[in-house]
C-alpha cells in the first residue's frame, strides 16, 4: 500500500535558485520537486507538492489535507518562526490522524 504524502512549501520557496544563492544554493524549486518525486517513486510513495506565499491558504490546505493525505512534509519557510496559526493547524491534523 502506497502512502499519499503532501509536500507543503511556504513563502518564497518558489524563488529558489533566483534568490541569495550563497545562502540557498542554485537548485530551483522545480529541480527540488523533481528530486523529491524520484526518491518518492523509489520508496513507493505518492506525492503532491503545493507552494503558497499566503499564511491563511497554508492553514486551509492543512485543514483539508486530513481527507486526502497520510502525512505532510512541510517547509513553512518564514512562517516557521512566526505562524501560530500554521502550528495550530498542524497540531489539529496530527490529532485527527
Amino acid at each position: 500500500m502506497s502512502l499519499n504524502i503532501l509536500f507543503l512549501n511556504g513563502p518564497n520557496l518558489n524563488l529558489l535558485g533566483q534568490r541569495e544563492q550563497s545562502q540557498y544554493g542554485s537548485i530551483t524549486y522545480e529541480d527540488l520537486k523533481k528530486k523529491c518525486e524520484e526518491k518518492c517513486k523509489e520508496l513507493d510513495l505518492k506525492v503532491e507538492f503545493i507552494q503558497s506565499n499566503v499564511e491563511g491558504e497554508i492553514v486551509s490546505i492543512i485543514q483539508s489535507a486530513n481527507e486526502k493525505f497520510d502525512g505532510i512534509i512541510i517547509n513553512a519557510a518564514a512562517f516557521t518562526h512566526t505562524s501560530v496559526a500554521i502550528r495550530d493547524a498542524l497540531e489539529i491534523y496530527k490529532k485527527r490522524r
